[in-house]
């Protein structure tokens, strides 16, 4: 279900012990073969190396693929060109000399293969704060970096091709989720009622933002939940009733009446930022597991709460909750998710495209993401989903990590890609888990 994500202590871990030339012979010969299979109308090469050992897999190779024919060529005048210019150990900002040559691997027109990963991105978390190599291909040993899923570094290294160079497993603190976290996710059972197969109560709706709300009911309802109350402003209450034909309504007055049935929270899609005091108490006063999204983050405190929480945040509600833009947010993921774990001791999951689940006492999941995601109304969405997983019972984190993958994979086999909108998901939620 999670497949080990490594740092470059982790890698370094992970080959203590083995003979280096033996580890860079295979891993030269893994990259030759890759650029053998992928470009099989080319006949010319580049490689940029550096001094290290990921210098020398990169020369290793351009040997082997001259023994295959291939005439090597400076950059601008080959087929391929072979990025090997650092390597995992790499961090900051490359010196100005190195920062040419990524430009000119980068201004080649040619396609690029990455050894292990592209120069200039952090293996650790990801993080890229000067230039570095877009890579076409990125041929990777032993297994993932955390640099290949986190962004930014997930946006230079294209695809990815795991090579085995005889090295064993250790311990990582970062994980990819993968669909079978899906087959966690109760399913209603003879003898279940509405209420058990999974009872949430939305908060949320006001005027001009009810469309928010309407999503996340039936995200809940397509994700298995039996039973969804939506609580929203008493005006906002006949357009709701117009758009959603299985959930109950109540008007925020009666929030506390409706709270006696629900099995989890989901408060904040178009709530209303003037709806400070009503968040917190919910979250005070109740025993009910809760995922926080949208409107109801905003100027959030901190909770204690036996109860499972997750925030569903996007860089910009993070960085606001951190005292950070959310460039800065963006440039730095996992530090900011790692903040805002300890700050809230809860499950926080952050959204973009590689989306990452952080909870206390635990290491992060890459759980999802996927480029049509980055529509209005699909975190609505996303909120739902969590929503319907938490009132089957799941725990905070798993119910999160599970959400975020069935609704990637419900943007990943909509029928259409361009011009995706959020509701769209609906239908393909269901068969997400059906699947």
């Amino acid at each position: 279900m999670f497949e080990p994500l490594y740092t470059a202590e982790e890698m370094r871990s992970a080959e203590e012990g083995h003979d280096v030339e033996e580890l860079m012979a295979r891993a030269g010969r893994a990259v030759a073969e890759e650029v053998l299979s992928c470009f099989p109308a080319a006949r010319s090469f580049a490689a940029v190396c550096g001094g290290g050992a990921n210098g020398g897999d990169g020369r290793i190779a351009a040997e082997l693929l001259r023994s295959s024919g291939w005439e090597e060529r400076p950059l601008g005048d080959a087929d391929v060109v072979i990025d090997a210019l650092f390597g995992t150990g790499f961090r900051g900002s490359p010196r100005e000399e190195a920062a040419q040559q990524i430009e000119a691997i980068n201004g080649s027109g040619a396609p690029v293969v990455a050894v292990d990963i592209p120069s200039g991105v952090d293996a650790s978390t990801g993080e890229v704060p000067g230039a570095a190599v877009r890579a076409t291909l990125t041929v990777t040993f032993h297994g993932r970096k955390v640099g290949h899923e986190v962004a930014p570094g997930r946006f230079h290294r294209g695809d990815v091709v795991l090579a085995d160079i005889g090295l064993d497993q250790v311990q990582t603190q970062h994980a990819l989720a993968t669909r079978a976290v899906l087959d966690l996710v109760p399913r209603r059972r003879p003898g279940d009622t509405k209420y058990t197969a999974g009872s949430v109560l939305v908060v949320g709706g006001s005027p001009g933002m009810t469309g928010a709300v309407c999503l996340t009911a039936e995200a809940a309802f397509r994700a298995d939940a039996g039973y969804v109350v939506v609580a929203a402003p008493r005006e906002s209450l006949p357009v709701i009733e117009a758009r959603l034909l299985e959930a109950v309504k109540r008007p925020l007055d009666d929030v506390w009446e409706a709270v006696e049935r629900a099995r989890a929270l989901a408060v904040g899609p178009g709530l209303g930022r003037d709806q400070g005091e009503l968040v917190r108490r919910l979250l005070a006063e109740t025993e009910l597991p809760a995922v926080v999204d949208a409107d109801a983050l905003f100027e959030l405190e901190p909770s204690r709460r036996a109860s499972g929480t997750v925030l569903t945040p996007h860089s910009g509600e993070l960085g606001r909750l951190l005292g950070e833009e959310a460039s800065w947010v963006d440039a730095h993921r996992l530090q900011a998710l790692a903040r805002a774990v300890e700050r809230f001791e809860c499950v926080v999951l952050l959204k973009g495209e590689g989306t990452l689940v952080g909870a206390p006492g635990s290491g992060t999941v890459v759980s999802g993401g996927f480029p049509t995601l980055a529509t209005a109304g699909t975190g609505d969405v996303l909120t739902g989903v969590v929503g319907s997983f938490l009132a089957k019972g799941m725990e905070a984190r798993l119910a999160a990590i599970a959400a975020s993958i069935a609704h990637t994979h419900a943007a990943a086999g909509a029928p259409h890609k361009a011009g995706l909108v959020a509701s769209d998901l609906l239908p393909m939620l269901a068969r997400v888990l059906d699947a």
